[in-house]
């Protein structure tokens, strides 16, 4: 069994969504959810600043970020594991990768809408 933890943005409505997901499908409890908000400094591998800009995890005691992180995730759930497992490989994690800068630029305007619909 692989020790992960995953670091993520509690501010971020994506984020919170996201990882409230995680955690219903993460059963067995084996991931280590760690609100970058939330955490002591002494906790967190990077600044707060670089942990914020990419979405970041810690399989094994190796740092992993963007696709290679979402991919690790994924393989510490078991309905997920195929897909964490698909994504791998350098040219499927390149994908990934792409996939996710895309997501990045898009980011702020998400965030925003999100925020939009958590208001009353």
């Amino acid at each position: 069994m692989s020790e992960l933890t995953v670091w993520f943005d509690g501010s971020c409505p994506l984020c919170r969504r996201e990882i409230a997901l995680m955690r219903r499908l993460d059963r067995r409890g084996v991931i280590r959810f760690v609100d970058v908000d939330q955490a002591e400094s002494a906790t967190c591998p990077l600044d707060r600043g670089e942990l914020l800009d990419r979405f970041h995890a810690s399989e094994n005691g190796r740092l992993l970020s963007g696709a290679e992180a979402f991919a690790a995730m994924w393989r510490a759930i078991p309905i997920l594991r195929p897909l964490g497992l698909a994504f791998r490989g350098p040219f499927a994690s390149a994908l990934l990768e792409r996939f996710y800068r895309a997501f990045l630029r898009a980011r702020p305007s998400l965030q925003k809408f999100a925020h939009r619909l958590e208001r009353p």
